[in-house]
């Protein structure tokens, strides 16, 4: 991993092109302002979107990658299942994964999971409060007791998940529901950090807490020392006889 982490945005970037609301909030698409509030952060990002050539994620793309952040809601069906095992695979070698909002539905994020990834909805512009569940966890750092969103869409449990590896945020909505807002996963040797805030007709990505916690979770999530050997090479290598071993003489 290099010094600057290199961070690769990933935006579906569809609802931006097609819903005016939208694009009077982010005219030049969601990636372009978690872009910006990583820039400032001191990291490296690019950023790619579902109408690129492979959807923006070549080889020589995700090999540059430190930390994916995913955002998609429209077109998850229409992601080339290629470029999804190329991107779980990079997952698994050690490149962080940070999904987004509906992400959860993403074929990326319901692979790694191995769930279904459902959940109930309501989009009624409703206050939300993401209690912080684990103090002094790094994704939390700055936070205070809870952070208010005044106007969220809804999501509310079941959340069809596996039990998170690290409770992070939980959500409560004003209509009583609550939801699993920040949870954290190990897979082969990438981090994973779902991160529940970011529906696209409001303009919580511009809320100062939301880019923190992005920001911290970037970092969590960023490789390892060591995390780095392709998972092709975890499996079938022989072991070399312990010296002094006659056991299988």
């Amino acid at each position: 991993m290099s010094s600057t982490l290199r961070v690769t945005i990933w935006n579906e970037n569809r609802h931006e092109q097609i819903h005016p609301e939208v694009q009077k909030i982010y005219p030049n698409g969601m990636h372009t302002v978690i872009a910006q509030f990583l820039q400032e952060a001191g990291m490296q990002t690019q950023t790619a979107t579902f109408d690129q050539p492979e959807h923006g994620l070549t080889d020589a793309t995700l090999a540059e990658t430190d930390v994916l952040t995913w955002w998609g809601h429209m077109l998850h069906k229409d992601v080339d299942d290629r470029i999804v095992d190329r991107v779980q695979k990079r997952v698994l070698e050690g490149m962080g994964l940070v999904v987004l909002h509906s992400g959860h539905e993403s074929k990326i994020f319901k692979r790694m999971m191995g769930t279904t990834c459902d959940l109930k909805w309501r989009e009624a512009a409703e206050k939300e409060r993401l209690w912080v569940a684990t103090p002094g966890h790094p994704i939390v750092e700055g936070i205070g007791p809870y952070i208010e969103i005044p106007h969220a869409e809804m999501y509310g449990e079941p959340f069809d998940i596996p039990t998170p590896d690290e409770l992070i945020l939980i959500s409560w909505f004003q209509g009583g529901e609550v939801f699993r807002s920040g949870c954290t996963y190990r897979r082969g040797r990438g981090k994973i950090f779902y991160f529940r805030p970011g529906h696209e007709t409001y303009p919580i990505y511009y809320h100062p807490d939301v880019q923190r916690v992005i920001t911290n979770g970037v970092r969590w999530a960023a490789p390892e020392v060591g995390a780095t050997i392709p998972a092709e090479r975890l499996h079938g290598v022989p072991l070399e006889p312990i010296p002094g071993d006659t056991a299988s003489a």
